[in-house]
């Protein structure tokens, strides 16, 4: 099988189980999205020295193309049939107690800080920012669709944890990080 079909040179593709429709779709925008995010993030694990942060990076990249492969899925009964896992609330919670255990080894935070620092710290910095996009494209497809909540949830509490990452990646490595201080 070749991996270019040409079903998509007049700006359509399939949705799973569903219709075909343009590839500037809302449903297409948000998973899309969320594959740039997890592509982003094996950036920023391939930037890391870390090797716990790289199996977590990883795992996040599965629970992505879970959570790509359920907005790929506009019917329910075809997930369930195909065995596309839902979002759950288990992954939230996952996120949350990762945050805490991350935190425990920072100073709390005084004020914004300027993405940067290490490479690896940029490229989580990075992977929040295309998180938030992807949550940005979640919240439209569930304005005119609606979305489990707990997909919503995830990406939210997902933007959290990479920026904890950032910060953790500058820690470890012994580089501030970098408060910003406005205009004088």
């Amino acid at each position: 099988m070749k991996i270019y079909t040409k079903r998509g040179d007049g700006g359509e593709t399939d949705l799973f189980g569903g219709p075909r429709v343009g590839k500037d779709h809302q449903r297409v925008e948000a998973y899309g999205a969320v594959d740039e995010l997890g592509s982003v993030l094996g950036m920023a694990a391939a930037a890391s020295s870390q090797d716990d942060i790289r199996v977590l990076a990883e795992r996040l990249q599965g629970t992505l193309f879970d959570l790509g492969a359920y907005l790929a899925s506009p019917d329910a009964k075809r997930r369930a049939k195909s065995r596309i896992p839902e979002p759950q609330a288990e992954d939230i919670e996952a996120l949350e107690k990762q945050i805490d255990a991350l935190e425990a080894e920072l100073e709390p935070l005084r004020g914004f800080i300027l993405p940067g620092g290490t490479a690896a710290a940029a490229a989580f910095h990075l992977a929040r920012t295309v998180c938030r996009r992807a949550e940005r494209r979640a919240v439209s497809l569930d304005r005119v669709e609606a979305l489990d909540p707990l997909a919503l949830g995830f990406l939210n509490r997902l933007s959290d944890l990479l920026f904890v990452l950032a910060r953790v990646e500058n820690k470890r490595a012994g580089v501030p990080d970098v408060e910003w201080e406005g205009r004088s």
